[in-house]
């Protein structure tokens, strides 16, 4: 029994090696690292499985997470990569700023310059273009969801700008169905002027809380916290 549970511990200390191991190599890029990720995370989970059922299974467990972990991680990276990279193109000189999120989401940060006007929920030509494009993005990834956020500066009443917010959040929403994605696929809310990005103090500091963000996730993640 001593042996055995040496022998257990040893196999966990080097499945939690390997993990931190692989998931530390800097050469990796984005879609290997986010690969390497879910096989240690795999690896660990299925050596910790095998050590609770007895250990016996433990080397075999440790093994089939860890392949099956690398299967889910480099699918869910191959998704969003691929339509990260698709915006990227379709927003090219225009200021937008697509990012991935740490919760493995999809943001477009899209500035005022080219989104509202001052104190109006009427989309402008240029963000109607970008717009077009997602829309086109999303009818070909039919499970994928999105969710719209509008913010403001804090010129005026905290009450209008909340419904101000919600206004331009909403004719995102109402474009994108218009342009055959379903409602139900889209989420729509206001932050109003609760989440600066930057001073209202100056008119430039104005100008980028005046954004809209919008966020594009997969069913699986849609459990989880946006903001």
């Amino acid at each position: 029994m001593t042996q055995h549970r040496h022998f257990t511990r040893i196999t966990l200390v080097s499945a939690l090696s390997a993990a931190f191991f692989v998931t530390g190599c800097a050469n990796m890029d984005e879609r290997q690292q986010t690969t390497a990720k879910g096989a240690a995370i795999g690896t660990v989970a299925g050596a910790v499985l095998g050590a609770a059922t007895g250990g016996k299974n433990t080397v075999r467990g440790a093994a089939i997470g860890g392949v099956a972990g690398a299967i889910a991680g480099n699918v869910w990276s191959r998704r969003m990569e691929e339509q990260r990279q698709a915006m990227e193109q379709a927003t090219a000189g225009t200021g937008v700023d697509v990012v991935r999120t740490q919760d493995n989401q999809l943001k477009l940060n899209i500035p005022s310059d080219i989104s509202f006007a001052t104190g109006s929920a009427a989309l402008q030509p240029q963000l109607r273009t970008v717009l077009q494009q997602f829309a086109e993005g999303l009818r070909a990834n039919p499970g994928t969801l999105v969710r719209v956020v509008g913010h403001t500066d804090n010129v005026g009443s905290d009450a209008s700008n909340n419904t101000l917010s919600i206004a331009r959040a909403d004719t995102v929403r109402d474009f994108l169905e218009d342009r055959g994605v379903s409602r139900s696929r889209i989420e729509a809310v206001g932050r109003g002027e609760r989440e600066p990005i930057a001073s209202n103090d100056t008119a430039d500091g104005r100008a980028k809380n005046r954004r809209v963000e919008i966020f594009l996730r997969e069913p699986e993640a849609a459990a989880g916290t946006v903001r």
